[in-house]
C-alpha cells in the first residue's frame, strides 16, 4: 500500500518520465529510437497501475499534439498502453532476463500493431491493398524500422532500469509503489 509520503515521490517520478518521453520525441533522433517502450515497462513495473497505462499515453499524446496527429494514432497509443501492461509481467520478477524479454516484446507489439494500422488505415486505407499480400508487404516494408525500434528500446530500457537498480543498490532511489 502506498503511503502519503510515497505518493508525491511516485507522482514526480512519473511527471519526470513523461517529460523525458515528450522531449525525446521532440528532439532530432533516429527513426523509432525513443524511450516510450522503456517508460511503459518501467511504469508498469515500478509505479501504480494508473501510471502503468497513463505514463506512456500522456507522453505520446502530449508529444503528438506538437509533432502532429495521424491516422494510425489509435494503434500507436494502444501499443504503448499494452506495453505498460507488459510491465506488470516484468514486475513479478524484475530480473535482467525478464526486463530484456519485456523490452523485446514491447518492440514487437509496437511493430505488429502500428504496421497493422498502416495497412488498415494508412493514407485513408489506400496505402496497401487490403489482402494478405498487402499486409505482408506492409510488414516487409517496415522491417528496416524494426531494427531501430529494437535497438532504441533495448538501450532506453537498459538505461532506465539500470539507473534505477544502481540508485536502489546505493540506497538513493526513491521507493516506488509497485503495481499489484
Amino acid at each position: 500500500m502506498e503511503t502519503a509520503q510515497e505518493r508525491p515521490i511516485a507522482k514526480w517520478m512519473a511527471i519526470g518520465l513523461i517529460a523525458l518521453g515528450v522531449v525525446a520525441r521532440w528532439v532530432p533522433h533516429p527513426a523509432n529510437v525513443t524511450p516510450l517502450t522503456a517508460l511503459a515497462l518501467f511504469g508498469g513495473a515500478y509505479l501504480s497501475r494508473r501510471w502503468a497505462i497513463g505514463l506512456p499515453l500522456l507522453a505520446v499524446v502530449l508529444s503528438d499534439l506538437v509533432i502532429g496527429l495521424h491516422e494510425t494514432i489509435a494503434f500507436t497509443w494502444g501499443a504503448f498502453a499494452l506495453t505498460g501492461l507488459l510491465g506488470w509481467w516484468v514486475l513479478r520478477q524484475p530480473r535482467p532476463t525478464r526486463i530484456l524479454l519485456g523490452s523485446c516484446a514491447g518492440s514487437l507489439l509496437f511493430f505488429l500493431l502500428t504496421n497493422f494500422g498502416v495497412w488498415l488505415v494508412g493514407e485513408q486505407g489506400t496505402m496497401y491493398p487490403h489482402t494478405l499480400d498487402g499486409l505482408v508487404g506492409c510488414y516487409v516494408a517496415a522491417l528496416p524500422f524494426l531494427r531501430n525500434t529494437f535497438a532504441g528500446d533495448l538501450m532506453w530500457t537498459a538505461g532506465l532500469f539500470g539507473l534505477y537498480a544502481l540508485a536502489s543498490a546505493r540506497g538513493r532511489a526513491p521507493r516506488l509503489v509497485q503495481a499489484r
